[in-house]
């Protein structure tokens, strides 16, 4: 489950050079959309990662899942779905899961990444200003949701009072 509601969507279409001689793409294809994804995720929150190298941080990939779920060919359209599942001092957690572009959507790969912070090769602690942001996401997000409970409660209430106060014929 996400931490926060914010799940970008990034798009890629498959290269002829990511695919192998069927046509299809190569299963190491995949982790350059994943990365796409991840560093247009943080871009989207408002911190960009090429930012985040100058300060001298580094976000290293320290395990990877991927579930190939439907194959993937030449020059498809694919949205790569983004989305952070943990958040400690250290390390972040992605969620992705990669679909076709096409109006119904189908599943091509699902996937997990765990990273640690790293600033002048050793492990560090997150960026004050990106913990910051992602906090404030997740706030804002639940603070939406919150809103938008209320206001499908007040509009249950009133439409429940008014069908009481005149019966439908």
């Amino acid at each position: 489950m996400p931490f926060t509601d914010i799940v970008y969507e990034s798009t890629v279409r498959v290269r002829y050079a990511e695919t192998d001689a069927s046509g299809l793409a190569h299963h190491a294809a995949y982790v350059p959309w994943l990365e796409i994804g991840r560093v247009e995720w943080l871009r989207f929150l408002g911190q960009s990662y090429a930012s985040l190298e100058r300060s001298g941080y580094h976000l290293a990939v320290v395990e990877l899942h991927c579930r190939y779920v439907r194959p993937a060919r030449f020059d498809d359209e694919l949205i790569v779905r983004t989305a952070i599942t943990r958040i400690r001092s250290r390390e972040l957690s992605f969620v992705y899961e990669i679909v076709t572009a096409d109006p119904h959507p189908i599943q091509v790969c699902n996937a997990t990444s765990r990273h640690i912070w790293l600033r002048s090769g050793s492990i560090a602690k997150m960026p004050d200003e990106l913990s910051r942001l992602i906090e404030a996401s997740a706030h804002s997000a639940s603070d939406a949701a919150a809103a938008s409970a209320a206001s499908a409660t007040s509009a249950a209430t009133a439409a429940s009072s008014a069908s009481a106060a005149s019966p439908a014929f």
